[in-house]
């Protein structure tokens, strides 16, 4: 067979030019330096581009849906901001400038922040169309040698690193600070994984806050209803609420939808009506100047009003992080053609309203609404702040999916929810643990007033961190002048440092939770990622090949090599199965099983199994089938998506097929390319290097043989059980090291996969058990 071609190494990690052995009978030979696993090969058993997770791409009505559906899961937080934020900017009636001010910093922080930062910059910042601050670590780990790599996924991981000279002076000498620090290594991972905790700690109070400010509304009706009923309905709704997370995000998405579109369009008209009924000088507010005169006119007053203004973009997180569940033109489509002007001109409208009834400040939204519209409005206001808390609920999952993936948390259920949407995920466990959390929240703080004071501070600082972050994409990852990026990243950073800071003062007042909660969390991942660190380190101390193991004297014996007692190994009838994680080399449970047994089955059969990032893989891709240098020993490896069960009752007879049909193919290889077809000739020739390399017929016929033999005698699945024994360091500060790897020890043993839940016979399968030091 044709050598494969070589990788472009500029784009790929990996090289999948494989050298093979021209050796094809089962005759004694003894293994030495040059010789290497694989021998020959039906089709590559090494990653190939298909295997890698790439970015869907969606068009036309497919597209236009995914856009409705974006705008009632995104937006639900971001959308009923108009029903507090002039209230909460505003203790009293404020005079006629500093409300122009005010509606001038809305404006103008929903356009910067949302639309030109997130909407236009940051969803750009996406790695194969997952978003959130540790998605953009893993875009600039791709780019930037900025972390290490699970040895069992290295081949996964595709890099795109681009060369000296291909990158500016000034962008180079950024990236070679970063590679070359590793202080800056793990501020850059702390930066990412405290931004997806502090999304996650959002995700416990925004349903708390958005639920029990909408039942909180039902005073309006009722101004008799007392907290207790208060707080049990909004439990009972919170309850509902989690309890259909299981249906999906896109059944839960075409449901919302219309609730969200139908708020979002009375705002927009309200917005209007007030416009053309009270002042339309407003609009005067577009001008940047008026928020500046706000700020200058009220110094210390108008810089602690931003933890206001601040809530009319609270939700633009979560437009990052659930971009993995619809996609980036979905969401520029919803934003930029209606979330946007509803929003602006609903604010605008309230301002109009306010300059003539100066007393509506304490409620603008239900002041403001037309004759007739009250009890609508009140009905619509409690639906969608009821939905507002999916966009958060969504994040949560899209972002634990990405920390499950680059080991950085323990890997618990996952269930992809979409065969159309590959991006769409529902986390069983995370589901129950938020409305445990949110239940508490609600019950313990009781009202929105308490709420509030920590709501909106996880948002900023979650801005700040993604401001920093995409500015080394735009260097690194992009290739931007730094002379764009340095100014950009200024103003940003400026905007993002003001409204922080405001936020700030009320974290003694109730920010403190989100931020206490969000250090915990953050813990928590480096505590594990720090853990699997470790083990990575100490599995690949000793990485072994087969001549490393075996060897063949001059009777065709196979013997253990000298460096393990140079025993013979003994045959054990039947067909062995050896899962292997990595896929390359000699997978470790083979090892331990040989080396402790020093015997082996008649056929054995490494196997790999390799998820993909998609529903279903097709039949003719599936399965990639290599003979390794190793008599009776092959590698099978099986491609699958995330709705297939490659590991059932009947993988023993499966193995035995593909097997059998590659041994077949390789058979007629060699008799369509045997001497004896006329179409052979002297001419070198493609057709004579298959000849050289094709096995002959009498080799494969007696390989079918022995593996009928074998499968028909018994199947034996062999699994590893790997146990880490933890060794006292020396040093001052070892006992904390040794501390940390015992929790991680203990997470790791109550966490990891056990036997009995394989789907296959379990009177076939022998665990083999090892330690590994750390």
């Amino acid at each position: 067979m044709a050598e494969a071609p070589k990788a472009n190494l500029s784009k790929r990690p990996y090289d999948t030019q494989l050298k093979k052995r021209n050796i094809y009978d089962d005759g004694a030979a003894e293994l030495n330096e040059k010789d290497i696993d694989i021998e020959y090969e039906e089709e590559s058993v090494g990653v190939q581009e298909r295997d890698f997770k790439h970015r869907q791409v969606f068009k036309g009505w497919t597209l236009l849906w995914l856009a409705y559906q974006s705008t009632g899961v995104i937006y639900g937080d971001i959308g009923t901001s108009p029903l507090y934020v002039y209230s909460s900017t505003f203790s009293s009636e404020p005079s006629h400038e500093d409300l122009l001010g005010a509606l001038s910093l809305i404006i103008w922080a929903m356009t910067l922040f949302v639309t030109v930062k997130y909407v236009l910059i940051v969803l750009h910042a996406d790695d194969e169309g997952e978003g959130g601050t540790f998605a953009i670590y893993s875009l600039l780990s791709r780019y930037c040698h900025i972390s290490k790599t699970d040895p069992k996924k290295k081949n996964m991981q595709r890099l795109q690193r681009y060369g000296a000279d291909v990158l500016p002076p000034g962008n180079l000498s950024v990236r070679t600070f970063l590679e070359d620090n590793r202080f800056m290594h793990g501020i850059l991972k702390a930066l990412a994984v405290f931004g997806v905790s502090l999304i996650l700690a959002d995700s416990v109070l925004t349903p708390a806050q958005s639920v029990l400010g909408a039942v909180q509304g039902l005073k309006v009706v009722n101004d008799g209803l007392g907290t207790d009923v208060i707080v049990g309905v909004s439990c009972a709704i919170l309850v509902l609420l989690f309890t259909l997370q299981p249906l999906g995000i896109s059944r839960l998405a075409n449901f919302f939808a219309p609730v969200v579109i139908l708020w979002l369009l009375f705002n927009l008209s309200f917005g209007i009506y007030n416009l053309a009924q009270y002042d339309w000088t407003v609009l005067k507010a577009f001008s940047p100047y008026f928020a500046g005169a706000f700020m200058v006119r009220n110094k210390t007053d108008g810089w602690l009003s931003l933890g206001g203004i601040l809530l009319a973009f609270t939700g633009v997180e979560a437009l990052f992080a659930d971009i993995g569940a619809f996609s980036r033109k979905a969401i520029q489509i919803s934003w930029l053609c209606l979330t946007y002007p509803c929003l602006l001109l609903a604010y605008i409208g309230q301002a109009a309203y306010i300059f003539q009834n100066r007393g509506a400040i304490s409620n603008p939204f239900f002041e403001s609404v037309p004759p007739g519209m009250f009890y609508p409005s009140l009905v619509l206001s409690i639906l969608a702040a009821i939905v507002a808390s999916q966009a958060l609920i969504t994040s949560a999952f899209q972002l634990l999916c990405q920390v499950m993936n680059t080991s950085y948390f323990p890997q618990i259920k996952m269930v992809y929810t979409s065969e159309k949407f590959h991006g769409q995920v529902y986390i069983p466990m995370a589901n129950w643990l938020m409305m445990i959390g949110t239940i508490i929240v609600t019950a313990v703080y009781n009202n929105t007033t308490k709420l509030g004071h920590a709501y909106g501070f996880c948002v900023i600082l979650v801005t700040f961190i993604t401001t920093c972050l995409v500015a080394l994409v735009a260097l690194i990852v992009w290739r931007k002048p730094w002379y764009l990026v340095l100014p950009a990243w200024i103003i940003f950073a400026t905007l993002d440092g003001l409204f922080l800071s405001s936020a700030a003062t009320k974290f003694i007042d109730g920010a403190w939770f989100t931020f206490v909660l969000a250090i915990i969390l953050a813990c928590v991942f480096i505590l594990w990622r720090y853990g699997k660190e470790q083990q990575w380190a100490a599995e690949d101390r000793n990485p072994l090949s087969l001549k490393d193991l075996v060897l063949r004297d001059a009777d065709g014996k196979a013997r253990l090599h000298g460096r393990y007692g140079g025993g013979e190994i003994y045959t054990i009838k039947g067909l062995g199965i050896f899962f292997d994680k990595a896929g390359d080399k000699v997978p470790t449970v083979y090892e331990e099983f040989l080396r402790k047994f020093e015997a082996q089955h008649d056929v054995l059969v490494f196997l790999h199994l390799r998820a993909l990032h998609v529903p279903h893989v097709p039949e003719a891709d599936r399965y990639a089938v290599a003979r390794t240098a190793h008599p009776s020993c092959y590698r099978l490896t099986i491609r699958h998506g995330y709705n297939d069960h490659p590991i059932n009752a009947d993988l023993g007879a499966l193995v035995y097929e593909q097997l059998r049909g590659a041994i077949v193919r390789a058979g007629a290889t060699a008799t369509a390319s045997s001497p004896s077809d006329p179409s052979h000739s002297n001419t070198p020739s493609a057709t004579q290097e298959i000849e050289e390399e094709a096995p002959p017929v009498a080799t494969i016929n007696s390989r079918l043989a022995a593996l009928t033999r074998a499968y028909s005698t018994q199947t034996i699945y062999i699994v590893g059980k790997e146990q880490l024994r933890l060794v006292p360091g020396t040093g001052r500060m070892a006992w904390v090291k040794y501390a940390v790897l015992s929790v991680f020890v203990w997470m790791r043993e109550n966490s990891r996969a056990k036997v009995a839940k394989m789907d296959v016979p379990v009177e076939r399968v022998v665990e083999v058990g090892f330690v590994r030091e750390v």
